[in-house]
């Protein structure tokens, strides 16, 4: 059964690992959410994201931004 600090690791890796497939930083990320009218400031993103303590709309605006259309849940 994984902890709730496993399921934020977890988490956390599945983003990380999608912005760096796409190889983008949070500047750029910032840049794209401003563009849907989701305001967060790269140093905002990178401490939700490091957390690994967001909602789901975070998560979809994230992922839609960078352009992930498939999301591999297994490790």
């Amino acid at each position: 059964m994984m902890s709730d600090k496993d399921w934020k690791n977890y988490v956390k890796g599945l983003i990380k690992a999608e912005i760096a497939r796409k190889n983008l930083n949070y500047i750029e990320i910032s840049k794209r959410l401003e563009e849907i009218g989701v305001h967060e400031t790269p140093q905002n993103l990178s401490n939700k994201i490091g957390r690994g303590t967001f909602g789901a709309i975070f998560m979809m605006q994230i992922l839609k931004v960078i352009g992930c259309e498939e999301l591999q849940l297994e490790r």
